[in-house]
């Protein structure tokens, strides 16, 4: 399981690590259950836990009160199964042909987003003598996954005769930023809302009913008559995909690392690939272990920042694969050893996700997917030796 990423020791000496708070992620799932109808929230783990560990929060997940975990994929899900996971796992991305028979055999529930896959998985189920609780997606203005809304009853209608095939949900997707001000996201709920109230005349409606997503979940006027689920992903981890910050939710991930050299340089010097740094003094620089391979996303060269003895410095230069060097003139006593946070807190200061999505001209998800393998997740306050 990719939960614990990375071959240094937990709780031994580490070039780079992330701290991953899971009181404060306990607390986002309480928060966001008082959110969702009956309590009842889907946690989305796919991505490992949008790169904060999958194995590490899954327990943490069904201790606060989750009803299911969602993953992008079969392999996901069966890395949690394997991990300990027994709450119900959705897989929400659509199945390959070679998945379907894993899949039926597992236990776990599979989207059902085309005819095409409806007839594979109704054929692997008769052949494996199990019946097979399913949802169905349904695109209703994102144009990605799902099938056509006037679709959706005949299928409903084929499940519903297969002595194989249960439909346990019924899911859509946002494409907007989750606000009730924006027309695209009235749209879709509106598409949903008559879709469910179609398949209610057949008697075809599923049990579970899940359209809103972590950037819906504190508006209200997306919700759909009847929801019976919330699905949260961004959220969990304390930060909205689209907006800085919601209420009551904690940050999870503080990324660190330490200082391995020191030099200073001549004024005029110029710094790293390219030499798109020249110092304007007599400058001292530091060189930490984390590079773009490790998730530093290219985009903060120049601009980025970083803690240092409760200090802000700047990246100077470009971000390389293995190393970031940073500007330390004006952080007095830095040494070989000092700890340095790219995200996190520091004394009195704090970088967050999204001031590092906003610098280098991503998504806050898209920084903290990122994260490499050499990048080791360990649960916040356990002893991490540096220098």
């Amino acid at each position: 399981m990719r939960g614990l990423r990375g071959d240094g020791p937990r709780g031994g000496c580490l070039r780079n690590w992330a701290e991953i708070d899971l009181p404060a992620f306990a607390s986002n799932v309480r928060t966001l259950c008082e959110r969702s109808p009956g309590g009842r929230l889907m946690a989305v783990l796919k991505a490992d836990a949008y790169g904060h560990g999958a194995s590490l929060l899954a327990p943490v997940a069904e201790q606060a009160g989750v009803a299911s975990l969602g993953v992008g994929d079969s392999t996901e899900a069966l890395e949690l199964r394997r991990a300990g996971a027994r709450a119900p796992i959705l897989v929400l991305g659509a199945l390959v042909s070679s998945e379907i028979p894993l899949v039926v055999a597992s236990g776990i529930t599979p989207v059902i987003h085309s005819r095409g896959r409806l007839a594979e998985l109704e054929e692997e189920a008769r052949r494996q003598g199990r019946v097979l609780p399913v949802h169905l997606k349904v695109d209703t203005g994102m144009a990605r996954l799902g099938m056509r809304a006037e679709k959706v009853p005949g299928a409903a209608r084929e499940i519903a005769r297969s002595p194989w095939l249960r439909l346990e949900g019924l899911m859509s997707h946002l494409a907007g930023p989750g606000s009730g001000g924006d027309s695209a996201d009235r749209a879709q709920v509106r598409r949903f809302t008559g879709l469910l109230e179609e398949l209610s005349r057949e008697r075809l409606r599923p049990p579970q009913v899940h359209l809103r997503n972590s950037a819906a979940i504190f508006d209200d006027e997306l919700k759909v008559p009847g929801e019976t689920l919330v699905r949260a992903g961004a959220a969990l981890y304390g930060f909205m995909a689209e907006r800085p910050a919601a209420p009551g939710l904690l940050p999870v991930l503080s990324l660190k690392t330490q200082v391995v050299f020191i030099k200073d340089v001549e004024s005029g010097s110029r710094v790293g690939y390219g030499g798109v740094f020249a110092a304007r003094r007599l400058t001292r620089l530091a060189v930490v272990p984390l590079g773009y391979d490790d998730g530093v996303p290219p985009g903060l060269a120049q601009a980025g920042e970083v803690l240092v003895r409760g200090r802000r410095a700047r990246i100077a230069g470009a971000i390389s694969m293995d190393y970031t060097t940073i500007d330390i003139t004006d952080v007095p006593g830095a040494k070989v050893g000092d700890e340095v946070t790219f995200i996190g807190a520091q004394e009195r200061d704090r970088i967050t996700v999204w001031d590092v999505a906003r610098l280098a001209g991503t998504a806050p998800h898209a920084v903290v997917c990122g994260l490499g393998r050499r990048v080791v997740r360990v649960p916040a306050g356990e002893k991490v030796a540096v220098g």
